[in-house]
């Protein structure tokens, strides 16, 4: 039953963060696909980091505006779903440690994604850099932030055993 009630974790924090992205009007790069991505690839493991990641980019563009950069954006947030895993077994999963991850995670997204890329699209890798400067810096403020306030509560949430409930016992908290 434990294991079933995680995947409706997981489904309930993806859902969550796919309907985020789908709000008409919100700010670009503001989303909470990073602070879910931290817990869950440290709770579940590399591969769920990974899928995670991977799927949040490419089922989203599915249903919006799929194209060739789905396949980039996809694999390079997977990939720090990936790194999740292997950061948060090496630092406490902390608020701190969130918002530090949050940051490398955003600068390499965006430079993958923003910069490296920009030649396939016509642009100078220079000219991708300047312009991409504004999006990066919106792009960090929403995921410190939410790094900063929902990290914290999904870790809660993913490694307590009851469903509906943040509370945990002193043996779930040893395991943060």
């Amino acid at each position: 039953m434990g294991n079933m009630k995680n995947k409706f974790k997981i489904f309930i924090v993806f859902t969550g963060c796919l309907l985020f992205r789908l709000i008409p009007l919100r700010a670009p790069n503001v989303e909470p696909i990073m602070a879910s991505i931290m817990p869950l690839g440290r709770r579940f493991g590399a591969l769920s980091g990974f899928a995670f990641g991977f799927l949040s980019i490419f089922l989203y563009d599915v249903l919006t505006h799929f194209g060739a950069w789905s396949w980039t954006a996809g694999i390079t947030y997977g990939f720090v779903g990936l790194a999740s895993f292997f950061y948060f077994n090496r630092f406490k999963s902390s608020i701190l440690n969130f918002a530090v991850f949050a940051f490398f995670a955003t600068i390499f997204f965006d430079l993958i994604t923003g910069v490296l890329f920009a030649p396939m699209w016509g642009q100078t890798i220079l000219n991708a850099l300047v312009m991409q400067i504004p999006f990066t810096a919106l792009h960090l403020a929403g995921n410190i932030g939410f790094a900063l306030t929902l990290s914290p509560l999904i870790n809660k949430w993913l490694v307590s055993k009851e469903f509906f409930s943040l509370n945990y016992s002193k043996q779930e908290l040893a395991k943060i």
